[in-house]
């Protein structure tokens, strides 16, 4: 008997639980999550088309888990009356999933995308942040092309789509450019906590009933600053913060 073999039934007499190997096609493995879980969702046609249609926009790192987790948060807010809000733009990848998802134009509401659109502004980093070498990241994330410099790139991949409003600049100083008075997702990215909470903070009481709040960072390895930051402020409003196998956070709105 082969020593896997041998282990396998170890784990099966321990547990009770028959372990299968699964084929190399069963097995998700990307974006830091390896799972034999079903990923049908890679399958389904609507998903692939706005996957593909997301790639366009200039970013290319395979992220299927996250974006479905993403997709399923924006279809759920778009149930719910309000406006959609990303802080963290960077290509608009995900911004540009769910607006083929949710077909925008048809959509009878405004999605306003906030960003420098060139990287972290360090007024707006905090020591916690540092430590865990933010400057670098960025420096890195900047000199291979992984953040957007060019603000007029991100405005042409979503040219198609009516009711996008691009706010340019610094969070918390933009935060009040967003003029929505009801907003039903909200989508934060920014990967560095303080300007994260003050955008979460200044849009609470504008978050509607249920409202879906969808953190991209809050559980990714390397990003305990944002988590924790994100957790303070959750004990402040009585609420809790799903912690996702693929690096997300999702938080609801309860109702006031």
């Amino acid at each position: 008997m082969s020593v896997t073999r041998a282990v396998q039934r170890f784990i099966e007499s321990v547990t009770g639980y028959t372990v299968q190997r699964a084929r190399d096609d069963r097995v998700y493995n990307q974006d830091g999550l390896r799972t034999v879980h079903s990923h049908a969702f890679m399958k389904d046609p609507a998903f692939a088309a706005s996957y593909q249609r997301a790639e366009q926009s200039g970013q290319d790192d395979p992220i299927h888990w996250r974006t479905h987790i993403a997709l399923w948060a924006a279809e759920t807010a778009s149930k719910l009356q309000g406006d959609f809000v990303e802080c963290g733009v960077n290509f608009g990848f995900q911004s540009t999933a769910i607006m083929q998802w949710l077909e925008w134009n048809g959509q009878d509401r405004t999605f306003y995308l906030l960003d420098t659109f060139s990287g972290l502004d360090f007024k707006y980093v905090s020591e916690f942040d540092l430590a865990e070498n933010a400057e670098k990241k960025n420096a890195d994330r900047i000199a291979r092309g992984a953040y957007v410099t060019d603000i007029e790139v991100v405005r042409k991949n979503f040219a198609e789509w009516k009711n996008v409003v691009f706010v340019q600049g610094a969070i918390p100083e933009t935060l009040p450019q967003v003029e929505a008075e009801e907003i039903a997702f909200l989508h934060i990215d920014m990967n560095c906590s303080p300007p994260e909470v003050a955008a979460l903070d200044f849009f609470w009481e504008r978050l509607c009933d249920g409202a879906i709040v969808l953190l991209d960072d809050y559980a990714y390895a390397g990003h305990d600053a944002q988590r924790t930051a994100m957790d303070d402020f959750a004990v402040t409003k009585g609420v809790a913060i799903a912690s996702l196998p693929t690096g997300q956070g999702l938080l609801l709105r309860p109702p006031k």
